[in-house]
């Protein structure tokens, strides 16, 4: 499981980062959240929900750690639109974790795949590991990824999260921090999306609930 408590000194540290170098809102972590949670926020402007062959375009290239995996199920609906907004979500997550393994807070590739409370609250979640002295490594399985597109030109995502098979571990000694699986290894997820003008579906809320009982098995 890769449950941390992000300290108040890491926490200091990514909202410094954040407003010298890449701006944003409020978002928490803690037991209970992964990674962040925040219920308001205001959302950048968009472009309109319509899917073009660009929208695809010039992605950045984002690197899991060794030994990291990360699955998605479904990958696509068949609609355009969603099928987008399901590849940058993913994106978003891998860039989460190339993140905390490169102890970058300010990581261009989680700036390119987020905005707003979602930022600030990434950069949070890994000054924890900054702090810890962690990263990440094996398998985590996100399922049952639902996309709703409103009428606003924004998206709602919600799914579930796997952590039986994932785990932290330490940089130094290369431990692998393995925990026995419980209801909080599943983890429930609520974001909102939004276009960009480069075509980007950008997370920009993120709400999570650990243990929460609709994704256990």
């Amino acid at each position: 499981m890769r449950n941390h408590k992000a300290t108040t000194a890491a926490a200091a540290l990514a909202a410094a980062l954040l407003l010298t170098g890449c701006g944003g809102g409020s978002q928490g972590a803690g037991a209970k959240t992964v990674p962040g949670a925040d219920t308001t926020g205001s959302a950048t402007p968009s472009a309109s929900a319509s899917a073009t062959p660009a929208d695809r375009a010039n992605r950045p290239k984002v690197t899991l750690p060794a030994g990291d995996v990360l699955t998605f199920d479904p990958e696509k609906t068949g609609d355009p639109v969603k099928d987008t907004i399901l590849a940058d979500n993913a994106g978003y997550l891998r860039a989460i974790d190339e993140a905390i393994d490169k102890q970058d807070l300010r990581s261009k590739n989680l700036a390119f795949y987020s905005a707003d409370q979602a930022r600030i609250g990434n950069a949070e979640w890994i000054g924890g590991f900054v702090k810890d002295g962690t990263t990440v490594t094996g398998t985590v399985r996100y399922f049952n990824r639902q996309v709703t597109v409103d009428k606003d030109g924004s998206a709602g995502l919600t799914y579930c999260g796997d952590e039986t098979k994932g785990f932290t571990k330490d940089r130094k000694t290369g431990k692998v921090n393995v925990t026995p699986p419980d209801k909080d290894s599943y983890v429930s997820y609520v974001t909102r999306l939004r276009k960009n003008t480069q075509g980007v579906w950008q997370t920009t809320v993120v709400n999570s609930v650990r243990g929460d009982q609709k994704c256990q098995p």
